[in-house]
């Protein structure tokens, strides 16, 4: 049985916290995508406080920044699922993909078969043609999309390859083919149950956390964690401070101490007022 954890308001260390490392969809979003409707008033609040804000996500990073207009110039971002960074609008760390495993891995979801293969390059994504049928799916998290012929003839500089599962079986397809396939050469993560992302070895949002505080002079006790599923488990566990949603599976509470509110009841709004409340702000 997973242990129980233990609300965050009995976290005795919330004033030291300097930064927030927070995963978006069933975390910090609801579950109609929406962000806390005060979310700039206490983004400002936790800037005032000394406070860094990262969404940390397996989005790119144009993606993210557009979601946080008022603020994307000060804050950072763990985007990629950690595969590349932004502070302050420039880039800390970026990760590449070697062009000739992205092709192995569009052939293999091809003869898969049930899923849509993405080509993460940063400010672009790539998308096979038979795979605009589910463009309404993918331009949620990707705004900049080209449709190509086939990704295997690209030869361009990615981060990350994701394939998007409209029948939301991505756990099963990882068990059953990407995870023997490719697991041994690469990260490969579930992010949610659409969604199966591979990175090089070592990538991941907890590597991304380490890499922003060591660039940021921030010791990773005094950072924050935030997550609901397994591409958070590396972040939970790097992290100081480490929180789930009430949402979050059950077998999540391995990978954290402290539970907040679900994504829907603002769990995230209610730790960052305590933190700001424990800074005196």
């Amino acid at each position: 049985m997973p242990s129980p954890l233990i609300d965050f308001t009995q976290d005795p260390e919330l004033g030291s916290i300097r930064l927030i490392a927070c995963d978006m969809d069933c975390t910090l979003l609801a579950d109609d995508k929406t962000q806390p409707e005060n979310m700039p008033e206490l983004i400002d609040r936790l800037h005032r406080a000394g406070v860094l804000f990262c969404p940390a996500s397996g989005r790119p990073g144009p993606t993210l920044q557009l979601m946080f207009p008022e603020h994307r110039h000060e804050m950072a971002f763990c985007a990629d699922n950690g595969a590349h960074i932004i502070y302050q609008d420039e880039p800390l760390y970026k990760e590449l993909l070697d062009p000739a495993v992205y092709r192995e891995i569009a052939a293999a979801t091809e003869a898969e078969g049930t899923g849509t293969a993405v080509l993460c390059a940063f400010d672009k994504a790539y998308v096979p043609e038979s795979g605009r049928v589910h463009h309404e799916a993918i331009e949620v998290y990707y705004k900049s999309i080209e449709y190509v012929d086939s990704i295997e003839d690209l030869d361009v500089e990615a981060n990350k390859f994701t394939i998007y599962f409209p029948e939301r079986n991505s756990r099963s397809r990882y068990e059953e083919t990407f995870g023997p396939a490719f697991g041994e050469r690469l990260d490969v993560a579930c992010a949610g149950e659409e969604w199966l992302d591979f990175m090089n070895k070592g990538v991941n949002k907890g590597a991304g956390l380490r890499h922003l505080c060591d660039r940021l002079g921030i010791d990773i006790a005094d950072a924050a964690a935030v997550g609901d599923t397994y591409n958070d488990i590396e972040m939970l566990e790097a992290a100081g401070h480490s929180f789930v949603v009430a949402n979050a599976a059950e077998h999540m509470h391995d990978h954290a101490r402290y539970l907040i509110p679900s994504n829907n009841d603002r769990g995230v709004a209610a730790l960052i007022e305590a933190i700001l409340a424990a800074k005196g702000y």
